[in-house]
């Protein structure tokens, strides 16, 4: 290897076939695929001691293993969210964090808003109670799920890429959008034909129907407790395509019991994947308990999930690491202080 050679490393092992990488990156890196199952702690020291790029989708970043690589200078979180990553660690050594924005931005969004609808129309509802030996009887269910789209406001925390794609979205099914995002610049509601609340307190008390958008911060971390819960509307709707821990998820399950939310749905958790004991939440889900029939809905974060998202997973990541590794640019990256 050349004194000037650059090494990124890869070390999921994700993409057997390089010749993607290698056309993105160019001729002078050098591209190393590792094969580790568990984490970075399955690499030897002698091979991430040659990397000066890190590229990494559900591999954690902690900072004892930040400090096995002599040469870091990047590292691409491949994906949105970049709460994986020891930042702290990373500014310390001078390494830059980046993640990729811009990819399955429409994919979020449109679940978010799927999930919304699916449970305030009674999709989920009807799908649960005609299901099984006993179903329900033939015919229309009373609930208070059900509402129009036009006499609701669909509320969106968090107002960056996704936040803004379900705005649009939500407003073409009908709802009035209302938003809360103090980092987003006056006019933005203008352009989305929008509303914006001063303070999230506002936002809650007229949100129908309240979509998580924002990213998992130290500002946001269990920003959604029982207190803002309660300051929805009743029969309200929560809807978290975000991070696990922004929501408080045993909160919500008290929420749920005694009537004050109607239903919710969740693409994350707060440990993911879940491990004993599991929220109560989340055993009463999985033992189908009656009260929450046709209330809940849980899938696995794979809102994002299209082939076509995949595909700008990996292409982005490479062209982030192309700019800021081998051109010096600031493609993505994660400025300090912004958690």
């Amino acid at each position: 290897m050349s004194a000037g050679t650059l090494t990124v490393l890869e070390p999921e092992g994700l993409y057997p076939d390089t010749r993607l990488d290698q056309e993105v990156l160019g001729p002078g890196v050098r591209i190393l695929q590792g094969n580790a199952k568990t984490g970075l702690a399955d690499l030897p020291d002698a091979l991430l001691a040659e990397v000066d790029g890190l590229m990494t989708l559900r591999m954690p970043v902690p900072a004892e293993q930040i400090a096995r690589f002599p040469r870091l200078k990047v590292v691409i979180r491949m994906g949105v969210g970049y709460d994986r990553v020891d930042r702290a660690a990373c500014a310390a050594r001078g390494i830059k964090v980046c993640n990729v924005p811009d990819y399955g931005t429409q994919e979020v969004a449109e679940f978010a808003v799927l999930l919304a609808l699916s449970l305030r129309r009674g999709l989920i509802l009807y799908h649960d109670t005609q299901r099984g030996p006993d179903p329900a009887r033939w015919g229309v269910m009373p609930s208070p799920l059900h509402r129009r789209q036009e006499a609701q406001t669909f509320g969106i925390l968090g107002l960056g890429r996704i936040g803004s794609a379900a705005a649009l979205r939500a407003k073409a099914f009908g709802y009035r959008v209302a938003f809360f995002d103090p980092f987003i610049p006056n006019g933005w509601d203008r352009a989305l034909g929008i509303a914006r609340t001063r303070t999230l307190e506002e936002l809650l008390a007229q949100s129908d129907v309240l979509s998580i958008h924002a990213p998992l911060t130290r500002g946001t971390r269990g920003l959604i407790g029982e207190r803002e819960l309660r300051l929805l509307p009743p029969n309200a709707v929560v809807v978290n395509t975000a991070r696990g821990p922004i929501l408080d998820i045993d909160a919500l399950e008290r929420c749920l019991r005694d009537g004050h939310l109607a239903g919710a749905g969740l693409d994350v958790l707060p440990e993911e994947p879940p491990r004993d004991p599991v929220p109560a939440l989340l055993r009463a889900y999985r033992a189908g308990e009656a009260w929450l029939s046709g209330r809940l809905v849980i899938t696995p974060h794979i809102a994002f999930h299209t082939p076509e998202a995949w595909d700008d997973i990996r292409l982005k990541s490479l062209e982030t690491m192309r700019d800021v590794l081998v051109e010096g640019k600031a493609t993505n990256v994660i400025p300090p202080g912004s958690d």
